[in-house]
């Protein structure tokens, strides 16, 4: 579906905000509806059509990258994200780029809000000294049972990257046990014993959900001036 925010296409402020990244080589959108990807065509964006048959973004994204060969690392930032940062963007690519054996990365930050760790529509995760994670969950993760040993809350946020190779890797494994039970595809990976490494991020960039979230957005582009 075609969604407008502020008289343009919602996939143009996407685009343009991947415009404004410095570690990325090329901008795709991936797409299986036709107005998307005349859409795009006509801000000048390089779209392609995929199958609408898709169970999640990754099979999307996978299939797209098989038009794009030398393609080494792929992000993938998701439509519905008109204010992600071009900055965590580019960290995520320079971060593949720089560590081959990191295989798929994403990004978390910080909970502020002691509400939002029991709502199950924020996705939390830990994650090992290294930046790898250990888990995400809808839950409250972790556990608080001792106050006193300093535990943080974070929120993980829905752009990924992945290695090439990896990115088919994935997408040929079956839904796993745990990504079916709480519905979060990266569990696929976590569960074949491949980490996410997780980059933190002060910058959350709110997705569009729900009609008042669109109208939240729309308010943002008609009273913030462009950079």
């Amino acid at each position: 579906m075609l969604h407008l925010i502020a008289g343009k296409p919602l996939v143009q402020h996407v685009w343009e905000r991947c415009q404004d990244c410095r570690e990325v080589d090329d901008i795709i959108i991936a797409t299986d509806d036709e107005r998307i990807a005349e859409a795009a065509a006509a801000f000048g964006a390089k779209a392609v059509l995929t199958s609408p048959d898709h169970p999640s973004g990754t099979d999307r994204i996978a299939e797209a990258a098989r038009s794009f060969p030398d393609h080494r690392t792929i992000i993938n930032v998701q439509g519905d994200e008109p204010l992600i940062s071009p900055a965590l963007i580019d960290e995520l690519a320079v971060v593949l780029r720089r560590e081959p054996q990191v295989r798929m990365i994403t990004a978390a930050a910080p909970i502020h809000d002691e509400a939002l760790v029991t709502d199950p529509n924020v996705v939390k995760v830990v994650f090992d000294v290294k930046g790898d994670s250990l888990y995400f969950s809808r839950s409250p993760l972790p556990y608080v049972r001792n106050a006193s040993a300093g535990a943080r809350h974070y929120r993980h946020l829905g752009i990924y990257g992945f290695q090439r190779s990896f990115l088919f890797q994935f997408v040929a494994w079956p839904p796993s046990r745990l990504e079916q039970t709480e519905s979060l595809e990266q569990l696929r990976a976590v569960e074949n014993g491949v980490p996410l490494r997780i980059v933190l991020t002060d910058d959350l960039s709110p997705g569009i959900d729900t009609p008042e979230q669109a109208a939240a957005i729309e308010q943002h582009f008609l009273t913030t001036p462009p950079l």
